[in-house]
């Protein structure tokens, strides 16, 4: 078998130890992929398979694309979840002997990506590492873009749900996994439904907690001390730390700050939560256009962008935290020409955080220089304009505001006003920097303005009158003399060349003048890198400051962004205190207000509390509106709680724990689960995780199975969550069943209410409003009609409709057939004679044989 080629061996090698990666090897000007990369590639992408002889009779499978625009489909590759790691060449072909070096400068995942064109500005890119031991969940979430690194450490047995809140809320694209956490069944399912995630199994062996403990102390110093006692967090924070450092080889400088958070810190929103909201994006579509943060998103920076979504998706329960951001936003409210001034500063101010990161890790060119030199010119009229605010929030904003003017001068007075997109080709630094570049630059520039002053000077030397200096490629420079004057030739001319009317020579300074031209494009393009970098690492050196004043316009973007919205649209400042109650007065769904535009939203009031108005039990027909209000309500209470104003006239809120929300239908056939089980799978969490604290949104629980077991199932839920003793929680239940509607007078804190319904004939109008009592008829008929169902089909439907309730039906209903076994029921009663044997067992007394015999019998006779 013929050996493979110097080229193919130092590939192989290298592809040896990155063996779950795509390797984009270097080649000129191209990244090249061989074998099994090629294969794979060429389909992901859609490129064309060619072959390379690599030193045997088979030629090499290959494919490539070039390196200037790989970043595109680099991308398709890790949106995919692939890696790809990319092997740059490390020295000068033109330099080296032999095989250029090459190695591996970076691996990009998923979770890992830094370049913009890859990235939603709008959005963080976190990755999370996990680790779990002796009942300790240990939970870091980071994003190495903006340098964000969350962490927290759970215990006890059920973090179950925590760990899916939080996954929900952050969003990873990419999951690291240690420790016992593996052993959750129902994790794997999570997050193959509900993220978009890629998954790697770390070996025990990297959470070490020596090593990681060890790890984090270097990366952190003296603030490693705040997590040192938490050994799982320790565990996950230092796994995570050298997997970057294992995939990005540098600038994790870069991370410096661990923000430690707690469960209670934020409102529990789980995933189901977060989705039925719309919060983000809306269910149908996936967009954002249609959801909460559609209508209060009106930042103007991509930095403002990331922070009102996470602000979003953590509201606070720090009532002097929320009430810091309400009188913020108020005082902008209040001042028009102050926050239209602030608007107009922040627009268009580029992404400090990214191109912070770009600086650190040494990828930044001169044009994101430039860019951070213009973001940093707006910050002295931002200080200004914020000196005079009297909100405490304003002023703490105000005080980080660094206005950065020696970074300003040193990147204005070193960086051309545009630069080229390269580092390598010169063009970068402006003229009377650095005194040598321009020296070197006037070589290159001004060589004929040099030649003809030594021509100059050497006629006036030698006495000859038409001496020249010329140039060719074999000799370079070199002096001409005709024959007539080869007697007036000094000795230091040395001979080169002869011609037929004249001589040619070079003397010792004019190789050196030939050098220093010809040398000196080479030497001006190494020499501007020098300088480039240096202003790089002067600016990289400034990071804490840079990123603080960055985290402060951020926050005053999102700040001015939530009053701008409370101005456009009649918001006013909500009342949040420790309370149990909920009174809200004329509220209005704030997406559905903002998609109708000049049509008028109907308002309407809600009172909940953890007394005697715990339960609002709302009947009504469909597309009356009881989702719509319900939502509103819960979107309300979440604006309060991110420190917005609110779509009201007045509002009351006490802090909510959690929201949890049981809306519409679906199934997850993925997974085996119909309908109805998924329905029942939520309910069971929310019963499980809901505290008296929470705010429960119920829509038609039990509407997935038979009417009376459905109705069962609703009444038992209902009453849990009304019965203090069980939960207690303030809770809107919406429901068909209107036999449910006499637990107003059987149950403590529930009260009915309905939605409004104007009947003529057989024609209804939606009113839109809540009104105290239950409804007297479900209308599914009449919205049947305004649904366009044909007339031939309602006429019929009221004709059974009529038999049914005087009782002439042929058909059978459950009531009149309770022995009719086509309906099965997932709560029926087990056989009673198995009920009566173990009822007739006394487990205290059974000896370790009589359990193993009844087991045994039991078994028997199911």
């Amino acid at each position: 078998m013929a050996e493979l080629s110097p080229m193919m061996k130092q590939y192989f090698k290298i592809k040896e130890e990155n063996k779950d990666s795509i390797l984009f090897f270097r080649l000129g000007d191209f990244y090249e992929m061989f074998y099994d990369d090629a294969k794979l590639a060429s389909k992901e992408l859609e490129l064309t398979l060619t072959g390379r002889d690599c030193g045997q009779e088979e030629r090499a499978p290959m494919c490539g694309v070039p390196f200037h625009s790989c970043e595109g489909y680099i991308a398709r590759l890790v949106a995919k979840g692939y890696k790809v790691a990319i092997c740059e060449q490390t020295e000068d072909p033109a330099k080296a002997k032999g095989l250029v070096k090459r190695d591996i400068i970076r691996v990009i995942t998923p979770g890992t990506v830094l370049e913009q064109s890859m990235l939603d500005e709008g959005k963080n890119n976190y990755i999370c590492c996990m680790f779990s031991k002796d009942k300790k969940l240990g939970l870091c979430f980071c994003d190495i873009s903006t340098g964000e690194l969350y962490a927290t450490e759970v215990s006890g047995k059920g973090f179950y749900n925590v760990l899916t809140s939080q996954l929900s809320s952050y969003n990873p694209r990419e999951i690291l996994i240690g420790g016992d956490i593996v052993n959750i069944k129902e994790l794997p399912s999570f997050i193959k439904n509900k993220l978009s995630a890629g998954v790697e199994m770390l070996e025990d062996s990297k959470f070490d907690f020596e090593t990681c403990l060890n790890t984090v102390q270097n990366q952190f110093g003296d603030e490693s001390q705040n997590v040192a006692d938490k050994t799982s967090l320790v565990s996950a924070i230092g796994a995570l730390i050298n997997y970057l450092k294992d995939t990005q080889k540098s600038g994790l400088e870069r991370i410096s700050h661990i923000e430690l958070f707690s469960e209670s810190q934020y409102m529990k929103l789980d995933y189901n939560t977060q989705r039925n909201l719309e919060l983000t994006q809306t269910m149908l579509t996936k967009e954002k256009k249609g959801s909460l943060l559609w209508v209060i998103d009106k930042t103007k920076t991509a930095m403002g962008k990331r922070l009102i979504r996470s602000w979003l998706e953590h509201p606070l329960m720090n009532i002097t935290s929320i009430n810091n951001r309400q009188s913020a936003v108020e005082e902008l409210v209040n001042n028009n020409v102050l926050r239209l001034e602030i608007t107009e500063e922040i627009t268009g101010i580029f992404d400090i955080e990214r191109l912070m990161t770009k600086i650190v890790y040494g990828s930044a060119n001169a044009r994101d220089l430039r860019s951070l030199c213009s973001a940093i010119q707006t910050l002295p009229k931002i200080s200004e304009l914020t000196s005079g605010c009297n909100a405490a929030y304003l002023k703490y904003i105000h005080k980080n505001i660094d206005i950065l003017d020696d970074i300003h001068t040193l990147i204005e007075s070193s960086i051309v006003d545009d630069p080229p997109f390269t580092v390598r080709e010169g063009g970068m630094i402006k003229r009377g920097y650095n005194t040598e570049l321009d020296s070197v630059t006037n070589d290159m520039n001004n060589s004929k303005e040099i030649l003809a002053q030594i021509e100059a000077e050497q006629r006036e030397a030698t006495g000859i009158p038409k001496l020249k200096v010329g140039y060719n490629r074999v000799f370079g420079y070199y002096i001409e003399v005709s024959n007539s004057y080869k007697s007036q030739v000094p000795d230091t001319y040395i001979r080169k060349q002869t011609l037929t009317n004249c001589e040619r020579y070079i003397t010792q300074d004019l190789k050196e003048v030939e050098s220093r031209i010809l040398g000196a494009k080479d030497r001006s393009v190494a020499m501007e890198y020098s300088i480039f970098e240096s202003v790089r690492t002067q600016v990289a050196e400034n990071l804490e400051r840079i990123q603080n004043t960055a985290k402060a316009i951020a926050t005053l973007d999102v700040i001015t962004s939530l009053a701008n919205v409370a101005s456009d649209n009649c918001y006013i400042r909500p009342y949040v205190n420790q309370s149990s109650s909920i009174k809200i007065k004329d509220s209005r769904h704030p997406v559905v207000e903002a998609l109708l535009k000049d049509a008028p939203f109907v308002p309407n009031d809600v009172y909940l509390d953890s007394n005697s108005d715990r339960v609002a039990i709302i009947t009504g027909p469909n597309m009356a509106g009881k989702s719509t209000y319900m939502r509103q309500i819960a979107l309300i209470v979440l604006l309060a709680q991110i420190g917005s104003f609110v779509p009201a006239s007045s509002a009351e809120i006490g802090i909510v724990d959690s929201i949890f929300t049981r809306v519409g239908a679906s199934d997850d056939l993925a997974s085996g689960q119909s309908t109805f089980m998924v329905e029942m799978n939520e309910v069971a969490n929310i019963v499980k995780t809901a505290t008296s604290k929470s705010l429960l949104i119920l829509d038609e629980i039990g509407r997935g199975t038979s009417t009376f077991d459905g109705m069962s199932i609703a009444r038992a839920v209902l009453e849990f969550c009304a019965d203090k003793k069980k939960l207690g929680a303030k809770t809107l239940f919406a429901t068909h069943y209107h036999e449910l509607t006499v637990m107003e007078d059987l149950l403590d804190g529930v009260k009915n209410y309905s939605i409004a319904v104007k009947k003529r004939g057989d024609d209804i109008t939606f009113l839109r409003r809540i009104v105290k009592g239950g409804a007297d008829d479900s209308y599914g008929i009449e919205v049947a009609k305004l649904a366009g169902v044909p007339q031939s089909i309602i006429n019929r439907a009221k004709e059974i409709l009529s038999e049914l309730e005087s009782g002439k039906s042929e058909i059978k209903t459950e009531k009149s057939h309770e022995s009719d076994d086509m309906q099965l029921s997932l709560i029926s009663s087990a056989q009673t004679p198995i009920i009566d044997k173990i009822n007739s067992v006394d487990i205290n007394t059974l000896t370790p044989i009589e359990a193993l015999n009844l087991l045994y019998e039991l078994k028997k006779m199911i």
